[in-house]
């Protein structure tokens, strides 16, 4: 909103002619980049200290590693900040007649709500249960649901026809090699991997800045990917240059991508270890959430599995255990998530969070390569 009032001016006040340069997408991106940056980096010391004050500390799972014990009362809920400053910077610096940009907000703020009440209920009741999984899941599928069907319904226009329900692998041409769902399809596979990635940014929420690192270079990823879709430069066709399909109007998610690069990196300066603060469910689910829905809008589905590939893994180790449990009575890891099975194996916690972050650079290097490898 404060794109458009401030644009407006260019035009209006002689000696506002500079505003123009606010048209630009990419000036945009870095004004909601430094904007989430500093509000974070100012609010958070106020913030911790009002959560120490509440006393909403953290709950500490009983069958988790010992040395994970000292944690307990350690501020959380720290996501709750990480929302307001990815949102308000979004709102500032977006155009919010963009329905790219409204769906992205209703769904971080939707699972943001649904992470909220369910450390709520952890802290009330001291124990890591929290609210029920089928309740959980179900919330999230109707939030994840509802978007997916608008974002894909001819009544909203934001998806190309042509483009619609089209699904093609990384490093192949968009418009030679894909195949084509039938719509129910295609809607129940993007809105699972909605919900999926959300899930599975919060398994990975069990270090000291495991998940925001990871978060941080996958909507990074996602700003290159978003804007290369959706913009035009001087009438040049990026998208079409790269063999990806050109969705006119997701370049703007850059901009909140661009907030959610400040947002993580601000509240990593907290979180790094030993954490001052911690994320909590209203953090990892909604910034899931997030960047499933991004991939979801720029038609990089399976390019998710490459960049989010921490993520994935997190949760396949989760699943592989419980299977190979539940089938044979005995464990695949000393422990899942997997970032606990190399504690228990004697590395210590920024060991497994630095490399953890590496593969992740590593992989979201991978990703910006499908870009120009097809």
């Amino acid at each position: 909103m404060l794109y458009q009032l401030l644009f407006a001016l260019h035009d209006d006040v002689s000696w506002l002619s500079w505003l123009n340069v606010l048209r630009y997408t990419s000036t945009r991106i870095l004004l909601a980049t430094l904007t989430a940056l500093v509000l974070s980096l100012i609010l958070y010391p106020w913030f911790i200290r009002t959560l120490q004050k509440i006393q909403l500390g953290q709950v500490v799972r009983d069958d988790g590693p010992k040395s994970h014990f000292s944690k307990r009362g350690t501020p959380t809920m720290g996501g709750s900040l990480i929302l307001f400053c990815l949102i308000i910077p979004t709102v500032l610096w977006s155009d919010m007649s963009n329905g790219f940009v409204l769906l992205a907000t209703a769904v971080t703020a939707g699972c943001g709500v649904i992470g909220f009440i369910d450390d709520g209920l952890k802290i009330r009741k001291k124990n890591s249960g929290g609210l029920p999984g089928k309740m959980k899941l179900l919330l999230q599928f109707l939030i994840a649901g509802a978007a997916v069907w608008y974002l894909f319904s001819p009544l909203s226009g934001l998806m190309p026809e042509g483009i619609r329900y089209r699904l093609a692998m990384p490093f192949t041409d968009f418009y030679e090699h894909f195949f084509v769902l039938p719509e129910w399809m295609y809607l129940a596979f993007a809105t699972l991997v909605v919900v999926g990635f959300s899930n599975a940014v919060n398994l990975t929420d069990g270090l000291d800045g495991l998940a925001i690192g990871p978060v941080v270079m996958s909507a990074a990823t996602f700003l290159v990917l978003t804007y290369a879709a959706g913009t035009l430069i001087a009438g040049f066709d990026i998208a079409r240059y790269l063999n990806i399909p050109h969705i006119p109007g997701v370049g703007e998610l850059a901009i909140y991508c661009g907030a959610m690069c400040g947002a993580g990196i601000g509240f990593l300066w907290y979180n790094t270890f030993p954490a001052s603060v911690f994320m909590g469910d209203v953090g990892s689910l909604p910034l899931g959430a997030g960047i499933g829905f991004l991939a979801v809008a720029s038609k990089n589905e399976f390019t998710l599995v490459v960049v989010g590939g921490i993520f994935v893994l997190e949760a396949v180790s989760v699943i592989v255990q419980v299977v190979s449990f539940k089938l044979t009575g005995k464990r695949v890891f000393k422990m899942a998530p997997i970032h606990h099975h190399f504690e228990l194996k004697g590395w210590s916690e920024p060991k497994v969070v630095v490399r953890f972050w590496i593969i992740s650079f590593m992989l979201a290097l991978i990703g910006l390569a499908t870009l120009k490898l097809r």
